[in-house]
């Protein structure tokens, strides 16, 4: 009985050692972080495809994500949004918004400043008003996300995704 016991505690003690070490091992910033890439106002009815332009809120929610090299963002995108995510070092001021292109099936134009890209999404003339699109980040670095339809960049619709080395 004594041997049970003893055993029965080592085992306990073993857990509780390894239950601590797994949750200091996720102690920090997550592996991956989820923003909305602007949102519908209320009170709206979209019933049965209404999506109207002025009912969407052209923001970055949150404003500035932080995950690890290696880790995804995903990108919730409600509305007609267009993902450009740039490299360390870019800053707003430095987007050239005088480079366009226009979307596939019309719309407003569209930011394609090459300059330090490292990611464009989709045609957002071709998809879904409603979607997502996930990106890996494999280094460390701050990178500026903007959304790239000219007139929600020039109202501010850019953040970040703040990128911290894999310990």
């Amino acid at each position: 009985m004594h041997r049970s016991f003893s055993t029965l505690v080592r085992v306990a003690v073993l857990g509780t050692c390894l239950a601590s070490a797994q949750a200091l091992a996720s102690d920090g910033p997550p592996s991956n972080a989820t923003v909305n890439f602007g949102a519908w106002m209320t009170p709206l009815d979209r019933f049965p495809n209404n999506s109207p332009p002025p009912a969407n809120h052209h923001a970055l929610m949150p404003n500035q994500v932080t995950i690890r090299s290696g880790g995804s963002v995903n990108f919730i995108l409600g509305g007609f949004h267009n993902i450009a995510i740039y490299g360390e070092g870019k800053q707003p001021a430095d987007v050239n918004a005088g480079i366009l292109t226009t979307p596939t099936n019309g719309g407003p134009p569209l930011i394609a400043d090459p300059a330090g890209r490292i990611y464009r999404g989709l045609d957002p003339s071709l998809q879904p008003v409603d979607r997502v699109e996930v990106v890996r980040f494999p280094q460390p670095g701050l990178y500026l996300v903007i959304c790239a339809v000219l007139p929600h960049f020039n109202d501010g619709m850019y953040g970040w995704v703040r990128v911290l080395p894999t310990p």
